[in-house]
């Protein structure tokens, strides 16, 4: 992707602008269409004033975001690998906590990308260790748990653009056995694995692209592949990406792997190329200033205010489905020795607009792929998201309306609810032989857990029985698919409440001690047992020292008693899982 960087983060400003896009989120209408979540894209550390609020305030066609914070590093003196946090040093006013309890209030995946900040050859060299790839695993599977993320973007070009195309074929399979490896591990946890990497073309063609990457290779492996189709004319004048050229990477990379997997890239920002000099230039841009130098760049939003100060109009270009313009810069100076001069720069500009990106929107309807990718948030000029929700809207799916109920929320351990639910879209129409999936989370769990899976009937409705161990929320999910979106029944609060059995005797001797023995369901160690006796319709503590063993049983050791009717019940203390629950009475007759 693009390396080029704009502004740091303003610490007054993106305060400022978290605490506006808490709330100014898109809102519509209930008449108005639900758009695809077809956007996906990378918010930089050093644009953050920019990205986050662009990503905060078009969440309805956002799903997930990558935030672009981490780069891999390795320490040959220790032979040690870690994961460095690029965003802290960027950002030293703005803990990280607040963008990402931002992004989390909207709802969205949040899958932060690594980039291989490694040296020349390093990376590959590392990958050819099991012990070095379990080192690099091990240091993202812990990115990812401490900052509890939804997964992981390698965004590792090096092999690409640094250690140049000799070494392609050795890498590859060790990169495609570093993917395998590291998906294994995710997938056991329940998190994503995204590649954002540079195009690739079908091995029977000429030009193969960046084989290295070895797509067919790690298919399987990962859940999305993010293509970088940008970047086509970097050092020579041309297109950014053209709609042809893009189109051949997405039409092999769904020829090997689920399409939903497949996300294909948009550039937000152009390049600016010299093509030609009359005169001679200042000595301070006599370098820059030249054809064959490197191209300037900008951003999307700013290209329309930079032909217009130079009096020329961009114009379309169906071909490469992106804009072009070429305008007449001048350039006034001192040479080296500090004579005036000036000189003439005829420079040519490249870029997408609102229309080139709905043009590759179309991809998305075309090979029900996963969606678009931008680099980056931020640059867009506003018609151009607005296209983006055009075509979102045109291809939306079916919205899931689901109704579910349970025959009581709070039960005995052991005891079973019933579960009935109906699934139906917009017009009411059931959905049949659907995967319903019956998920709970309990106060400790911080993801769903899978309980039961049923499918629908004929009428879109569902029954079933469960027993649950603990208190838990419920809920009916299923899965998205290109007709409709995923279906989402309200939680349901499930108390469950822990069991106490006691045989008490029926009478005992006076003048003779006795044991008073029970357990609890579940059976669970280390439970606060009390036993209690009614005295003047009052309730005494007898005893509160006992506490369940591993099988769950308690014991009271009574002392003799005299002749009477003793009234009686066992409480179990609360603990952090279970509320306190206070048993039946019961009678023992001391004769």
């Amino acid at each position: 992707m693009s390396k080029f960087k704009f502004s740091a983060l303003s610490t007054a400003l993106v305060f400022s602008l978290l605490a506006a896009t808490f709330i100014t989120a898109p809102s519509s209408s209930a008449a108005d269409t639900v758009p695809r979540k077809i956007l996906t894209g990378w918010v930089p550390y050093y644009s953050m004033k920019t990205a986050l609020p662009d990503v905060l305030n078009n969440v309805d066609l956002i799903k997930e975001v990558m935030p672009f914070w981490y780069t891999l590093k390795y320490t040959s003196k220790t032979k040690t690998i870690g994961i460095t946090d690029l965003y802290a040093p960027a950002n030293p006013s703005i803990p990280m906590s607040i963008p990402l309890t931002a992004m989390r209030n909207a709802n969205l995946q949040i899958i932060p990308t690594i980039t291989d900040g490694t040296a020349k050859g390093v990376l590959a060299e590392l990958l050819k260790s099991p012990s070095s790839r379990k080192q690099i695993i091990a240091a993202i599977v812990n990115l990812i748990q401490v900052n509890n993320y939804d997964g992981i973007d390698l965004d590792f070009e090096g092999f690409a653009f640094v250690d140049g195309n000799t070494t392609w074929k050795a890498t590859a399979p060790l990169w495609a056995t570093f993917v395998k490896e590291l998906s294994v591990v995710l997938r056991a946890q329940n998190k994503i694995l995204s590649v954002s990497t540079p195009y690739v073309l079908n091995p029977a063609d000429k030009q193969k692209g960046y084989y290295v990457y070895a797509w067919a290779d790690i298919a399987s492996s990962i859940d999305k592949l993010r293509i970088m189709t940008y970047d086509y004319s970097v050092s020579k004048v041309g297109p950014l990406g053209p709609i042809t050229w893009a189109e051949r990477t997405v039409k092999y990379a769904v020829s090997i792997m689920p399409a939903s997997k497949v996300f294909v890239g948009v550039p937000g920002y152009g390049r600016d190329w010299v093509t030609a000099v009359s005169g001679v230039c200042p000595s301070n841009v006599a370098n820059s200033v030249k054809v064959g130098a490197k191209a300037a760049t900008f951003v999307m939003r700013d290209a329309q205010n930079l032909a217009a100060t130079y009096g020329v109009v961009p114009t379309y270009n169906e071909q490469f489905g992106e804009m072009t313009f070429t305008y007449q810069k001048v350039y006034n100076g001192t040479t080296a020795t500090g004579l005036s001069t000036s000189c003439t720069a005829t420079r040519t500009a490249w870029y997408q607009d609102a229309r080139g990106w709905a043009l590759r929107a179309a991809l998305v309807t075309k090979y029900r792929i996963g969606g678009i990718t931008a680099w980056t948030f931020g640059m867009e000029e506003p018609l151009a998201m607005e296209s983006i929700r055009n075509v979102a809207k045109e291809i939306a799916p079916d919205q899931v309306n689901v109704t579910a109920s349970v025959d009581k929320n709070e039960i005995n351990y052991g005891e079973a609810i019933a579960i009935e639910s109906n699934f139906a879209i917009k017009d009411k129409s059931p959905l049949v032989n659907v995967p319903v999936r019956i998920e709970a989370k309990s106060a400790t769990d911080e993801t769903w857990r899978l309980l039961s899976t049923v499918s629908t009937d004929a009428e879109g409705k569902i029954a079933k029985s469960l027993i649950l161990g603990k208190s838990a929320v419920l809920r009916l999910y299923t899965e998205s698919s290109w007709e409709r979106a995923e279906g989402v029944s309200q939680e349901i609060p499930i108390t469950v409440i822990r069991r106490v059995v006691i045989n008490p005797p029926t009478s005992v001797k006076s003048g003779k001690a006795f044991t008073l023995e029970g357990s609890v369901r579940p059976r669970t160690a280390g439970v606060g047992v009390i036993l209690e006796k009614l005295v003047n319709n009052e309730w005494k503590i007898v005893d509160e020292s006992a506490t369940t063993d591993s099988n769950g049983v308690f014991t009271f050791e009574l002392p003799a008693q005299s002749r009477s009717i003793q009234t009686l019940r066992v409480s179990l203390r609360e603990d952090p899982d279970w509320t306190a629950v206070t048993g039946q009475t019961f009678n023992i007759i001391i004769r």
